[in-house]
């Protein structure tokens, strides 16, 4: 159990990646490209560790997507097919963090495909989740 009684360690996970999520579009919308992929990889990643921490994973420090996808795969095969996704969004990362790879010229429209392909990947992980309808 977390600090917040009744909730599970996965649910905080998912409250920081809600957090981050709204980040990516707030600085979609604020034309802060770079900002917007970088939150989008970090809601990604925790999305990721809340379904491995669901399935009983070990918390690593880790924030490569694709690493984390080879771990969730484990325990539900169909992941694999955001495999592209997962790939070209752990580079919005790096983007961000190393301004040498910030040459990746990101686009608003790179951003908002990624966002809606983002939320097929995390309905699957979690076919639950609500999300705001994304405005273009």
């Amino acid at each position: 159990m977390s600090s917040r009684s009744g909730t599970s360690v996965s649910d905080e996970w998912i409250r920081v990646a809600r957090k981050d999520w709204r980040r990516a579009e707030r600085n979609l919308k604020d034309r802060d490209i770079e900002a917007a992929g970088f939150f989008l990889q970090q809601s990604l990643e925790k999305y990721l560790k809340a379904f491995l921490l669901k399935h009983d994973w070990n918390l690593r420090k880790i924030h490569e997507l694709d690493a984390l996808l080879d771990e969730a795969s484990k325990y539900q095969q169909e992941l694999e097919r955001f495999r592209d996704l997962c790939e070209r969004v752990s580079g919005y990362y790096l983007a961000e963090r190393y301004p040498p790879l910030s040459a990746l010229e990101l686009s608003s429209a790179d951003i908002r495909s990624g966002l809606k392909e983002a939320r097929e990947f995390v309905k699957l992980m979690f076919p639950g989740e609500r999300f705001p309808v994304q405005r273009t």
